[in-house]
Formats: C-alpha cells, sequence, structure tokens
C-alpha cells in the first residue's frame, strides 16, 4: 500500500509499506525498525517477535518518545507485560496494534508533532 501525504520534507515519515519492507520517506528500509520524526534505527529486535525482549524496548528509551506505537506485523500480537516494563517504568505510554494501523497512526501523530517512536516488527518467515 502506498500512503501519500503532504509533509515537511524534515519529517521521517512512512510513505508505503509491504509485508517484507517499510518505505520511510520513499527510502526502502527491510527489517525491524525503530522510527522518530528524526531517526531510523536499524536492526532493531533481530529475533522478530516471537524473540523480544526487555532490552529491545528499553533501546527506545533514548529517543526520548512520549509515545511509543509497537507494530507488530501482520496480525495484532501483544508483547508480554514484562517486556514492557522499560516503557511502564519510564511513564512511557504505548499502544500495541498490526504494522499497518502502526505506520497510519505513527504517521498522523507525527505530523501533529508529537515526540512518538514506532517500534515496527515484520512477520519472520
Amino acid at each position: 500500500m502506498k500512503l501519500n501525504l503532504e509533509q515537511n520534507p524534515n519529517l521521517k515519515l512512512v510513505t508505503g509499506y509491504a509485508a517484507d519492507h517499510l518505505m520511510i520517506n520513499k527510502v526502502r528500509h527491510d527489517g525491524n525498525v525503530i522510527l522518530t520524526t528524526d531517526r531510523v534505527v536499524g536492526a532493531w529486535a533481530p529475533g522478530g517477535f516471537e524473540a523480544l525482549r526487555a532490552e529491545d524496548f528499553a533501546a527506545v528509551l533514548d529517543l526520548a518518545p512520549e509515545v511509543v506505537i509497537i507494530g507488530t506485523g501482520s496480525r495484532l500480537r501483544f508483547p508480554a507485560p514484562q517486556l514492557l516494563r522499560p516503557l511502564i517504568e519510564a511513564r512511557i505510554g504505548y499502544e500495541v496494534m498490526d504494522l499497518a494501523a502502526a505506520c497510519r497512526t505513527y504517521n498522523i501523530l507525527a505530523t501533529e508533532g508529537r515526540a512518538v517512536a514506532a517500534a515496527l516488527l515484520f512477520d519472520t518467515i
């Protein structure tokens, strides 16, 4: 699916996605990423959803978001609560959704000027 938005060229926005990649400002990114309005952190959570660790979510803290959108691939899956402990202890809000919804929600929050991070996972094959 392609997303067309009027965008500030300084913002990192999802301009498209598929089952195996994201387009961020029309540049292809393969693999799991953390996305903020000014940064793309690749090679995040390399083991995918099944291998998530609390340390994966602790990595998001360095980006200082006020909210984290967690995209869990083609379907909605909830990480175990103990994995989210770093976000909870830092009092950072989070929402869990499938990848498509996470991309759309991230773009809305980013264009509103929110301090948002998207932790985006693809299905492992």
